[in-house]
């Protein structure tokens, strides 16, 4: 057979795509809420500071997110596309794309650390105190300074996402937020770091995650670096629409808070305490998403369509499982943890009610970032991201204002948005998926990847 030949690829998981979504989601989400608890200890290390250094640690990491967050989307990217030569049984190009996802990584992170610290002083105005803004723009271009290692990693995790390989992101996360943890304690508390250590102990977490992943990829994509343009570009038109999507919905949820922000403490307290326990709730299902992506672009690469509803269906079931037990527990057990944990009886009530409405979107909520994900695997990224825009800014800070703010209903009304957000896009999404009109946006992706495979052996790269 000649090189330049297409030979049908055989998926070895096509038999049992239960087990291999479990197998690709609970590394994911296990590095998810490794990052979850991360960030719980080190709110509580800097709450011992005060409420200053407290805010602005707050502050200054919402910053840092809101800026990487458009390069972090695009990147995804990259998962795709190497699912997709995977499922071809193009190893070669998905070693091409991961080299092109590290080229972008590192431009869009020199670019993001210079801006951060140019609006870094522009941030720090935001804050209630000069005090505490000082504090927000001096943690804020210390964490920057870190987002070329970040966007690599990130790269890098996607890559070995695409690749079937959930556990080396696992390990490389774990161990980097232990380490984070213990330098929480040497660099503020032993060393009287304050703000600064614990910025300095994020970013040697960084660090310390990228070079595991650094450590398993080889030198194989950093030989490719910069030799496919046409794979850089390939990356940058499938990552841009979720790097806008992940900007805008989070500006999005920023004016959400600031909302809520604006009413009372109590309704703000109970927003964010309200979040806290979605998340828990909510990333075990987005890992299963993340899981389904893959899939999905592995049945696109090996022309295997008919297996991505199978893989939406079953995603969607583990979903709904795990999603329909958090909806008992925000009715049943909740109220009373929190009546139990507070000593506020409005902040509980508050908080009781916005759960109430977490768990009427709770199995919906799965639904939608399931389909969402197989979209994108699929090639399909556009529509997502479009639908994914719309929603969050049509239902949720309108909402928040008119039933918040004139009716009255606080935080409650902008939760009424959340609801209607998730179950609009939920049903559109699942109607894309179920009719097959992500067929066409395989099928150029697909073509894209096959192309640049005989492109580069033709030319014996």
């Amino acid at each position: 057979m000649s090189s330049l030949e297409y030979r049908q690829p055989v998926l070895s998981w096509t038999e049992r795509p239960m087990a291999e979504l479990i197998r690709l989601a609970w590394p994911i989400a296990v590095t998810a809420l490794s990052y979850s608890a991360m960030t719980l200890v080190d709110t509580i290390y800097v709450a011992g500071l005060g409420r200053g250094p407290l805010a602005a640690v707050g502050l200054g990491g919402v910053a840092a997110f809101t800026f990487l967050c458009f390069s972090m989307g695009l990147l995804r990217g990259v998962k795709i596309l190497v699912s997709q030569a995977v499922g071809a049984g193009h190893e070669a190009e998905a070693g091409r794309y991961t080299a092109a996802g590290l080229f972008l990584a590192l431009g869009l992170g020199v670019v993001t650390t210079v801006v951060g610290v140019i609006v870094s002083p522009l941030v720090a105005d935001l804050a209630s105190s000069p005090e505490t803004g000082a504090l927000a723009g001096h943690y804020l271009v210390i964490r920057i300074v870190s987002a070329p290692v970040l966007l690599v990693y990130v790269a890098l995790r996607e890559s070995r996402y695409g690749l079937s390989d959930a556990r080396s992101p696992m390990l490389a996360a774990v161990s980097a937020n232990l380490l984070n943890i213990l330098l929480d304690y040497v660099f503020i508390i032993l060393l009287d770091g304050g703000v600064a250590g614990a910025a300095w102990a994020t970013v040697a977490g960084v660090v310390f995650e990228c070079a595991v992943l650094l450590y398993v990829a080889g030198r194989e994509p950093w030989r490719q670096l910069g030799r496919g343009r046409a794979h850089v570009a390939s990356v940058w038109r499938v990552g841009v629409p979720t790097g806008v999507q992940f900007l805008l919905e989070v500006g999005s949820f920023s004016l959400l808070s600031a909302i809520i922000a604006g009413m009372t403490p109590v309704q703000m307290a109970a927003h964010q305490l309200a979040i806290q326990a979605l998340h828990f709730s909510f990333l075990p299902a987005w890992a299963l998403a993340e899981a389904g992506s893959v899939l999905a672009g592995q049945a696109v690469g090996a022309e295997r369509d008919d297996l991505v509803r199978a893989v939406g269906v079953r995603a969607l079931l583990l979903a709904a499982i795990y999603t329909g037990f958090c909806t008992l527990l925000f009715v049943v057990i909740a109220p009373r943890a929190l009546a139990a944990s507070l000593d506020d009886p409005q902040l509980v009530q508050v908080t009781a009610s916005l759960l109430a409405v977490a768990a009427i979107f709770q199995v919906a909520d799965g639904a939608n970032v399931v389909a969402r994900g197989i979209l994108r695997g699929t090639g399909d990224v556009r529509f997502p991201a479009v639908i994914g825009i719309v929603t969050a800014w049509v239902c949720v800070p309108p909402l928040a204002w008119f039933f918040g703010v004139r009716l009255g209903m606080g935080a409650l009304g902008g939760w009424i948005g959340l609801c209607l957000e998730i179950f609009v896009g939920a049903a559109l999404f699942w109607w894309r998926l179920w009719r097959g009109h992500w067929m066409k946006a395989a099928e150029i992706t697909r073509a894209e990847v096959r192309s640049r495979s005989l492109a580069d052996a033709a030319a014996g790269v």
